[in-house]
């Protein structure tokens, strides 16, 4: 495997961009990734934090302590990983997090994979979906994409302009993806509008650095609460009904009380 330094962003198509490299590296490792060239844009992707502008690259050490930062989304990047990985992962590189299902990252034959079948369903499942998993039962790992979802936030990559929302599609039979990112396109950076209130509040299995099984980003503009769930479904879900439509596997009905409880505090903490 080659690593290439990238002059400029124009080079990048032609291998796998490469910045923190706290998700890329994983899956190279593990074989869920192949790759030939290694392409390092670290240098490439803009930085820093500038009122509501968040560069790519900023970090999720970075993003936790600034003040310009929603507070939804400082407490997101503080819980979302170890000490070490805040200091290295980007806020980009979250957002493109793979899934965690054991199935997928075992290589299992499944939707994600193009097979037929989705084996959680059928097989263990307690970290998995509790809407949408009709298809696919996978989770979103990613605390800070509920965070941006729930501010409303918009991106700009190296090709068009779009809400963080719209970064995310649920997988179907014709295509498997969960994002609409394309091959060569990079998250440059992110607009985040300031809200009246928000908070992100998380159930972990360990009390520190885990994934969440319900992470719940809450926030509030005048009147208005926006709440987006992480660990509950293939992408980040906007709650737009009651927990009531929610469709657990046997195995993730316990999400659904941990997601009510959650969400009625979130509420409650964003409250004017």
């Amino acid at each position: 495997m080659e690593l290439l330094r990238a002059s400029s962003l124009d080079e990048v198509p032609g291998g796998l961009p490469l910045a923190g490299g706290t998700e890329v590296v994983p899956l190279l490792r593990e074989g869920l990734l192949h790759a030939d060239v290694l392409v390092d844009v670290s240098g490439l992707i803009p930085r820093g934090i500038d009122g509501s502008r968040i560069g790519g690259g900023a970090t999720l050490a970075e993003l936790e302590v600034d003040p310009q930062v929603p507070a939804v989304l400082r407490e997101a990047c503080r819980l979302a990983a170890s000490p070490q990985l805040r200091n290295m992962g980007s806020i980009a590189g979250n957002l493109l997090q793979s899934t965690r299902c054991w199935y997928w990252r075992l290589g299992y034959p499944c939707r994600l994979h193009g097979g037929d079948r989705c084996h959680a369903r059928d097989g263990e499942h307690r970290e998995h979906a509790i809407f949408a998993n009709d298809f696919c039962a996978s989770a979103h790992p990613s605390d800070i994409a509920a965070a941006l979802v729930a501010l409303g936030a918009t991106m700009r990559t190296t090709r068009r302009e779009l809400p963080v929302r719209d970064l995310y599609r649920l997988p179907t039979e014709d295509d498997r993806r969960t994002t609409t990112l394309e091959p060569g396109e990079l998250i440059l950076e992110l607009d985040v509008p300031p809200a009246d209130a928000s908070t992100y509040l998380k159930a972990m299995d360990r009390k520190r650095w885990a994934f969440a099984l319900v992470g719940v980003a809450a926030v509030r503009r005048g009147d208005e609460t926006t709440v987006v769930l992480a660990g509950a479904a293939p992408i980040p879900w906007l709650l737009a009904g009651p927990l009531d439509e929610s469709t657990p596997l046997p195995g993730t009905a316990y999400k659904v009380e941990i997601a009510r409880a959650l969400v009625e505090r979130a509420r409650a903490a964003v409250a004017g």
